[in-house]
């Protein structure tokens, strides 16, 4: 990805994620819990919840305690009570963020999902895989893949609404976002 290329619009591939989220569902939809990772992950899950129409119940995590970088950006500035409808156990999870980069946060959202009980599976569904994974994380559904983007590079995602991606340098972003 050049400096002059542009990141997708969200909306279409947010059509795209919800008509396979939809297929994904139809099985046992009452048997599935949608949590976003807070904030692009939450905002995200409300908009794919909301495309659905879903009868499943949507959740929020907030991974900030469960994150390995605490002591070099510290805590997040504002924290969010994680919320989690009906519980875990037995169901299966769909984790939705916006950015997979390391799978860092990933892994925090899982410890933290744990702690609310054992789910039957956990998947992962997000806007953008950027590459550069430093844990073997992979999602299940992914809108757009980013390649070739150097390290220091962040792509963020805004909103709620409208939701639109920005590509910018790690000065730019939220201090400790390192996904």
């Amino acid at each position: 990805m050049t400096e002059t290329t542009t990141l997708p619009a969200v909306a279409p591939l947010l059509d795209a994620l919800a008509t396979r989220l939809h297929t994904e569902l139809t099985a046992a939809p009452e048997a599935a819990l949608l949590v976003g990772i807070h904030t692009g992950g939450a905002w995200l899950a409300a908009a794919l919840h909301r495309r659905l129409d879903l009868p499943v119940p949507l959740g929020t995590l907030d991974v900030s305690y469960y994150r390995d970088d605490l002591a070099q950006g510290g805590l997040r500035p504002r924290q969010q009570p994680s919320a989690l409808p009906g519980g875990v156990d037995g169901k299966t999870v769909w984790l939705i963020d916006d950015v997979l980069h390391t799978g860092r946060t990933v892994r925090a959202a899982l410890n933290e999902l744990f702690d609310f009980g054992r789910p039957a599976r956990v998947r992962l569904l997000v806007l953008v895989d950027r590459g550069g994974h430093e844990l073997p994380i992979r999602a299940d559904l992914v809108g757009t893949r980013v390649d070739a983007l150097p390290a220091q590079r962040r792509i963020r995602l805004h909103g709620p609404d409208p939701l639109h991606l920005e590509l910018g340098d790690g000065r730019s972003m939220r201090a400790g976002d390192t996904r």
